[in-house]
């Protein structure tokens, strides 16, 4: 059996003398000698087994061995030549898809302005969005679902890239009513004994304030554990309590007056952290991928 793997220049040089019926006309296209041509023919013809051409003295025709050749070439060199059409749309993103985890609260608040120019200039990329927490978005990529991710940080694992990308600070809300409400100065004692509002344990950012808190001695009971990060600032904009959320994430409210941030005198205030971009170690990125990750700015 032939094989074909470091054949395929013979079967290119067949075709165009199929075509034209002739091994001068070929070499001109080929821009090889007539003689190299022929000898190219030959050593086909040797590992096929078959004679190709009938040579006469008006030229050459096909034998019936080399039509049914030249039908399999022809579909042969064409799937080669679009798959190289699809490689080039790769490469130019003209098509693919980029695959992102991410949660609700950074896709909204922080992630879509870059998807809407990511989408604005490579339309022909497919954009698939994951939701999920951190926690989610490292399985996504460890099992192969998605290609980056984008989250609260920090990430501690040894698998994972980690990109910051926007610092960002957990501060606490709550209405100017409620606000008139409390002593002008406060502790985290103090703090903790006021009604609290947060996301569910398995949020990073609760984690994180968590975290921070615990190494004070000092436990976090909150009155209201939520899943939406939009629930945790509504319910303090209804004086249920006092919120702790992202100062960057809740500009709209703090704009407008409709929550004001604690300005208390705490003996510390929670270390900022940072929005970033995570993705497996030694994988190479897709060229969309890398892409996406160049786009997104500190």
């Amino acid at each position: 059996m032939l094989i074909v793997i470091g054949k395929l220049d013979l079967y290119r040089i067949f075709q165009i003398v199929s075509q034209h019926k002739s091994f001068s006309k070929a070499s001109e296209e080929l821009y090889m000698t007539q003689s190299a041509v022929s000898q190219s023919i030959a050593k086909l013809e040797q590992e096929l087994g078959v004679t190709l051409f009938y040579r006469t003295p008006k030229g050459i025709i096909l034998t019936n061995e080399g039509k049914v050749l030249e039908e399999h070439v022809k579909i042969a060199l064409k799937r080669f030549e679009l798959a190289e059409d699809d490689i080039l749309n790769f490469t130019e993103m003209k098509t693919g898809e980029l695959r992102i985890g991410v949660g609700d609260t950074i896709s909204r608040y922080f992630l879509l302005p870059y998807l809407e120019q990511f989408y604005a200039n490579y339309p022909g990329i497919n954009l698939k969005i994951l939701n999920g927490t951190t926690t989610e978005i490292v399985s996504y990529l460890k099992e192969g679902e998605a290609d980056v991710g984008v989250c609260h940080l920090p990430v501690s694992d040894k698998q994972i890239t980690v990109l910051p990308k926007k610092v960002i600070h957990d501060v606490f809300v709550c209405t100017p009513n409620y606000r008139e409400k409390l002593p002008k100065t406060m502790t985290y004692e103090e703090l903790l004994k006021q009604p609290l509002i947060f996301l569910e344990k398995e949020a990073n950012s609760r984690v994180y304030v968590e975290s921070f808190i615990e190494k004070k001695g000092l436990m976090l009971k909150p009155v209201f554990e939520l899943g939406s990060y939009d629930l945790v600032l509504d319910f303090a904009k209804i004086n249920l309590g006092i919120s702790c959320v992202v100062r960057e994430f809740s500009t709209h409210y703090l704009n407008d007056g409709s929550l004001v941030e604690l300005e208390l005198e705490l003996e510390e205030e929670i270390p900022s952290r940072h929005v970033g971009i995570i993705y497996l170690k030694n994988y190479p990125l897709s060229k969309a991928a890398q892409k996406f990750v160049d786009s997104i700015s500190l």
